[in-house]
């Protein structure tokens, strides 16, 4: 099973508990019913995206550095600029 079909497995059947709930297949108390249950999408979709943002960040942050990568870039950079010069073409 790959990661995708769990996904939407899990999703689905929390999708069907929720509209259980909420059409009151299975009763819960009033209050939660009529309070808590319409609005638990939204709760779920403001989580996720706070979850998104806080993991972006954080990876952003810890973002390391790529020491020979820079140096990889900076003699395809000076080749291209050779290249270029043999060219005639004038580069800073």
């Amino acid at each position: 099973m790959t990661k995708a079909t769990q996904t939407a497995s899990f999703l689905g059947v929390i999708f069907t508990i929720y509209i259980i709930f909420l059409f009151k297949i299975i009763p819960l108390p009033e209050i939660v019913q009529e309070d808590i249950l319409p609005v638990l999408p939204w709760w779920a979709l403001v989580t996720f995206g706070a979850y998104s943002l806080g993991n972006i960040g954080y990876h952003v942050y810890i973002f390391g550095d790529c020491e020979d990568a820079y140096r990889e870039l900076m003699t395809e950079i000076q080749i291209a600029k050779n290249d270029l010069r043999t060219k005639g073409i004038t580069v800073d």
